[in-house]
Formats: C-alpha cells, structure tokens, sequence
C-alpha cells in the first residue's frame, strides 16, 4: 500500500467495470420494475425517470402495458452513474458523458478526457477536505486538552 496525503490506498488498479456485481437475476431473465430498481439502487422511482428524461439512462425496455424493464446492463450503468455522482461531477458532463458513450467506440478520447478532469477535481477536493480532518482534528486536540489541563488543576 502506498499512502497519498494520510489516505491509505491500495497500489493495484482494479477496473471496476470488468468486474461485474452479482446481479439478482441472471441475464437473459434479467427484467426488473422501477420499485425494484429503486431498491436494489437507492435511487427513488422519480430520480430513475428524470435519469431516463435527460438522457442519462439508455433507452429502458418497455413491457406491453408500458411499464419500465430494467436490465442487468442497466443496474450496471446505474452504478457507474452513482459512482460518479459522488466525485461531484456536475449532471451535464454526466449526460455528456452518456451521449458520447451512444455515440460510439469512436469517442473513446474525449470521454477519458471527461473522466481525467473528474478524477483531477476529486484529487483536489480530497486534498481538501484532507486539510479540513487536519483543523477539525487540531480542535479536537485542544478540547481534549483542556479537558485533562482542567481535571488535573
């Protein structure tokens, strides 16, 4: 292990994306409903409809009566979405991210660029928020000083 400002992080490289979760269901029986979704993602019913309306979510199957069929693929796009909701990366180059991966193998460039630029943001924002645990810790410190100076005074 290496560490990267007190962040313990492992020197190996894992791609997550070859690495596939194990899905309730196996492909090919793989249909799930939004409620099912929604569970099985935390993302709520609403939030997997506006994801589809903007053009985050590919094109969701459709059941005969109209309902939403969610795929394996999808749960693992979905995943991939959360992941980037949580570096910050704001929802437009999300959705620019999605519409350069429609687009095709032929956008390769410009959507590690996107990711690069994601990844140096996060590399900022840890280095951060790394700074802050050290002010936060310093005043803990001092509150827990204090505390010993008065009991022994």
């Amino acid at each position: 292990m290496t560490v990267i400002e007190s962040i313990p992080v492992k020197s190996t490289v894992v791609d997550l994306c070859k690495t596939r979760p194990l899905h309730p269901r196996p492909d090919g029986q793989d249909r799930y409903t939004i409620s099912e979704v929604s569970a099985l993602s935390g993302l709520t019913a609403h939030t997997l409809r506006w994801y589809e309306r903007i053009g985050l979510m590919p094109h969701v199957d459709r059941s005969h009566t109209g309902q939403r069929r969610f795929t394996n693929k999808d749960l693992d796009w979905l995943a991939f979405v959360t992941k980037l909701r949580l570096t910050g990366m704001p929802v437009a180059d999300m959705v620019r991210y999605a519409e350069l991966v429609r687009e095709g193998e032929h956008t390769f460039d410009a959507r590690q660029e996107l990711l690069e630029q994601t990844r140096r943001d996060v590399i900022t924002r840890m280095a951060e928020l790394q700074d802050t645990l050290a002010v936060l810790d310093h005043k803990i410190d001092f509150y827990a000083e204090a505390r010993r100076a008065s009991e022994t005074a």
